[in-house]
């Protein structure tokens, strides 16, 4: 199933080369209902993805926000609504990267004990979807001129809804050549290590509706869209 025209054409934007002005920005409205669209159709076919699908670094290209409308009935709450969307300027670099633990996190979170497991549990294949898969680790970095921010933490994969629970235990910050800080956060490897075990209600996540070869696209835990392309 193809995707709808506005999100091909804001696909082909963010992969653009700088020097390239020939592609004009798509409308960011109608790239926001392209991708509702996209996810309601995704839904429907019950579209389903494997981690390994996400594996990889994927930037930053737009996203939706929300916004609160006013509700029909007096006295009900707020509507959550999708926001009119926006494309990330090019001159802040927003990645995020899947992979495995002993590719992206650091030492101080990982069990090196001997007689410690060393496989990796992402492959496992798990006949029972609404169980949340073990899957791996990932790296949220932003990089603003010489400066460059890195959280990293573990995922967990939920098979049946394509939503990746993910955490942030470990804070890099470095200017150019200088480590600003290097160290674990909120918890560290004992956070890290209890990170599975947590409901869906509880983990920050992702809900994936498209993670095709060069791009992949999800809505928020708080409601908003966002789409990535690849970079590695």
């Amino acid at each position: 199933m193809s995707p709808p025209t506005a999100v091909i054409d804001a696909i082909r934007y963010l992969q653009r080369e700088a020097s390239d002005v020939s592609r004009l920005r798509p409308d960011p409205a109608a790239v926001v209902t392209a991708l509702a669209t996209l996810e309601k159709q995704r839904k429907k076919s019950k579209q389903r993805y494997r981690y390994e699908d996400l594996v990889g670094t994927w930037q930053l290209g737009f996203v939706s926000g929300t916004r609160k409308a006013k509700p029909a009935r007096s006295g009900a709450k707020p509507i959550k609504q999708l926001g009119k969307g926006r494309f990330l300027p090019r001159w802040i670099q927003i990645t995020i990267t899947y992979g495995l633990p002993a590719q992206l996190l650091s030492p101080a979170l990982l069990d090196t004990s001997p007689g410690a497991p060393t496989s990796d549990r992402s492959s496992d294949r798990s006949s029972d979807r609404s169980t949340p898969q073990p899957s791996g680790a990932v790296i949220n970095q932003v990089v603003l001129g010489a400066a460059s921010l890195q959280l990293s933490g573990p995922t967990v994969y939920w098979p049946k809804t394509n939503t990746l629970g993910f955490d942030f235990v470990y804070l890099q910050g470095r200017i150019g050549a200088l480590k600003l800080y290097d160290a674990p956060v909120r918890g560290g490897k004992e956070r890290c290590e209890a990170f599975a075990t947590l409901p869906l209600k509880d983990q920050a996540f992702f809900t994936f509706f498209a993670a095709e070869k060069d791009y992949i696209a999800a809505r928020g835990k708080g409601g908003g869209l966002a789409l990535w392309t690849r970079s590695i």
